[in-house]
């Protein structure tokens, strides 16, 4: 059923139809227009892009890194070689080797460079992946529990208009009844009373539309500020159609949550087993100083270079891995029993509404029954007002209660859509 909209068989106003072809919009499409509008929405990109950065720095951990570092020391005391070989019995030596410099100064390049390292980088770069995974998920979450709000405008909205065209309907055959009457009462067939109720009766119901139209153009308010778009009387809202069967299986982004978090738990172990891992490097040092590197005899300005290679490796390290691993594995269980607590209470809603659809599709069954008897009460109170056996309160009582049942049904009708609804939230299933 669709949201449908009073139409005026007025050729200039069927012209502007074509013209301007009526906006149509699904309740799919107020829940994709609320994600895509709605401030957290720009957390994911904000997410990808922290997670990148991120990524990039840990990809630099397998290049060189270069440090500069100058110095300037001062020893007060230095070997003296002439003391130990004034003693030999050669003439002169002694004088020919000059004492070490008090003054050492050197600027040197220091090349470091990873050669293994354990796993830590590839470790980390899981475990900022699974952040990632973590975060988007959450946001997708929160930007979900925005559904309950669309479904409450969305279809009190659908209630409201169809309400509106009843009370539209009702109110015509109240006005022709009232053109009707007026003969009648001119020729004294009928009494003035009979007119005062009716007409009472349309004013109300001219009340009614007045507040049905606020409470209209409060309710698309509303809805255009939650999916951000535009969304004015001119619009028709569909009804949203649901599959016979509704399904039982769950897939609410909170349960996936949980399992993302368990995969970010196990890639932090991996990281935590890569601090038990030998870890290799290479070194060089490019320098220019005096003396040049370990030459003390050379007591001047010259460059220099030094080699190298080392390994590392934390052979005991008191049980930090070990215990690091136990609350890992203490976490893992306490998700796991988070996930089926949650999993619980999502299975008791599911049984609740499928229950509440039960019982609105019985009550839809006894409201069809209960629109044909009251359609042939009205159809009896009419002949019997027009014959003069009835009043026009009895008659018009009659005609309220047909009203009442037909209004019972949208309303049931609209409430199993909106309990359908409900129910593919609760399991997490997209609505087509």
């Amino acid at each position: 059923m669709k949201r449908k909209k009073l139409i005026l068989f007025i050729p200039i106003f069927l012209g502007s139809s074509i013209l301007y072809p009526q906006k149509i919009l699904t309740l799919k499409e107020c829940y994709d227009q609320a994600t895509a509008s709605n401030a957290l929405a720009d957390e994911k990109a904000a997410y990808s892009e922290i997670w990148q950065l991120k990524d990039n720095n840990l990809l630099k951990g397998w290049l060189p890194t270069l440090d500069a570092n100058g110095s300037f020391v001062y020893n007060s005391s230095v070997v003296d070689m002439s003391e130990m070989l004034g003693s030999l019995p050669i003439p002169g030596i002694a004088d020919a080797i000059s004492p070490l410099p008090h003054e050492q100064y050197k600027i040197t390049v220091d090349i470091n460079q990873v050669i293994y390292d354990g796993g830590a980088i590839k470790g980390t770069r899981a475990l900022e992946k699974a952040d990632l995974s973590v975060n988007e998920k959450q946001t997708e979450t929160d930007l979900y529990k925005l559904r309950g709000q669309i479904n409450s405008c969305y279809f009190n909205i659908l209630l409201l208009d169809r309400q509106k065209e009843l009370l539209t309907s009702y109110l015509e055959l109240i006005k022709k009844r009232l053109s009707s009457m007026q003969s009648a009462l001119t020729s004294g067939v009928i009494l003035r009373s009979d007119i005062d109720v009716l007409t009472s009766e349309k004013i109300k119901l001219e009340q009614q539309l007045n507040e049905n139209d606020i409470r209209i153009t409060s309710l698309l308010k509303i809805l255009s500020g939650l999916t951000g778009t535009e969304i004015d009387n001119s619009t028709e809202l569909l009804f949203p159609a649901t599959d016979a069967t509704l399904p039982d299986k769950l897939l609410r982004p909170e349960l996936q949550i949980f399992d993302l978090r368990k995969e970010r738990l196990a890639a932090s172990l991996q990281v935590i087993q890569s601090k038990r891992m030998p870890k290799a490097f290479g070194f060089a040092t490019l320098g220019y100083g005096n003396p040049p590197g370990s030459n003390f005899f050379k007591d001047e300005f010259a460059p220099y270079y030094i080699l190298g290679a080392g390994i590392k490796w934390n052979i005991f390290d008191w049980n930090k891995v070990k215990n690091e691993k136990q609350v890992i594995n203490l976490q893992q269980g306490i998700i796991d029993n988070r996930k089926s607590d949650l999993t619980d209470n999502l299975k008791r809603l599911l049984e609740a509404k499928d229950a509440e659809i039960s019982s609105i599709k019985s009550l839809l069954e006894s409201d069809t029954e209960l629109i044909a008897i009251r359609k042939r009460i009205t159809a009896a109170a009419e002949s019997q007002y027009e014959n003069g056996i009835t009043t026009a309160t009895e008659y018009l009582n009659e005609i309220n209660s047909e009203r009442q049942a037909l209004i019972n049904y949208e309303i049931h009708k609209i409430s199993l859509a909106l309990a359908q609804v409900e129910y593919l939230n609760i399991s997490g299933k997209e609505i087509e």
